[in-house]
């Protein structure tokens, strides 16, 4: 459904897209993960043809894409990472102005409302003024306009940002019963936890380049060592430097807390609990311990 071949886009002198490769299938829910401007929307807006690449191939829905682009977008659904809904209108006229732009009779458009908003969590509030809605409603709705003409590709920029545990969980649910249904999902996110339960395949991309491509259960297999130790508290520096260091694979101090990368944890165990000023947590290795080895702890502004 999508192909993107070599793309390369350069502002001001410097490459923010530098060669990128990637395909994604019918069905699958592709992610595209990376720091604050590594990228990733200028990734995606050069797919939807709304940003002219200086270099490479690109086909959505097997249409050429900058000079096919307007084609190609009748079956396809974007939520952009800031909303834009009309604060003049309810959120019926909402959807259904929307829909205008696909050549939708206002009264199909109106027969599809009462799915998207139930879609959305949405259902008691189809006569409401945008005014009236918290930000995560109307992140909601705008994931419902996405929905408006059917379409086979869903993009999605960080479409659950400003979104509460609840409505976060009903996002993901009912997205995974769209990839189900053979819909065709990519996105960015910086929920890790998110990347994780709904992406089969995704990208983490730095400096305008993809630097690892594969599953998530792959890349947390691969890339990082399975068992991590969290030892925070007063004098936890000096500890893991002149104690932890001969037991651990791979250690990253930062504040007070000491992330412990190992295979074996016990001994790391007994060590950190004979110091009674110290905090421990074991846990798994996840995508976000891939993703800060991978792109490092530094604030990206």
């Amino acid at each position: 459904m999508l192909s993107v071949r070599q793309l390369r886009k350069v502002y001001d002198g410097r490459a923010v897209v530098n060669d990128v490769d990637f395909s994604v299938a019918r069905g699958e829910c592709f992610g595209i993960l990376g720091p604050n401007g590594a990228g990733k929307t200028t990734t995606l807006r050069c797919c939807l043809g709304l940003t002219r690449p200086d270099g490479g191939e690109l086909a959505l829905g097997g249409h050429p894409i900058p000079v096919d682009a307007r084609r190609a977008r009748y079956r396809v659904g974007v939520v952009p990472q800031f909303d834009n809904l009309d604060p003049d209108f309810t959120v019926t006229e909402n959807l259904v102005m929307f829909a205008r732009y696909f050549d939708i009779p206002a009264r199909e458009a109106r027969s599809r409302v009462p799915r998207l908003l139930e879609f959305a969590g949405l259902g008691d509030r189809a006569t409401a003024r945008l005014e009236t809605l918290s930000g995560g409603m109307k992140r909601r709705l705008t994931l419902a306009r996405a929905l408006v003409n059917d379409p086979d590709v869903l993009f999605l920029d960080e479409p659950t940002t400003g979104l509460d545990p609840q409505a976060r969980h009903l996002i993901w649910d009912g997205l995974k019963r769209l990839v189900g249904e053979g819909k065709t999902v990519i996105l960015t996110t910086h929920f890790m936890d998110e990347a994780e339960r709904l992406c089969n395949r995704l990208c983490v991309m730095d400096r305008g380049a993809i630097i690892a491509l594969d599953t998530p259960r792959n890349l947390i297999d691969t890339l990082i060592e399975p068992v991590v130790i969290e030892v925070y508290g007063e004098g936890v520096a000096e500890w893991a430097r002149t104690r932890a260091g001969p037991l651990v694979s791979r250690l990253e101090v930062t504040g007070e807390t000491a992330f412990c990368y190992m295979h074996d944890a016990d001994p790391l165990l007994a060590l950190a609990r004979a110091s009674p000023s110290l905090k421990v947590l074991r846990r798994a290795a996840n995508l976000e311990d891939v993703f800060i080895k991978l792109t490092g702890r530094d604030i990206r502004d």
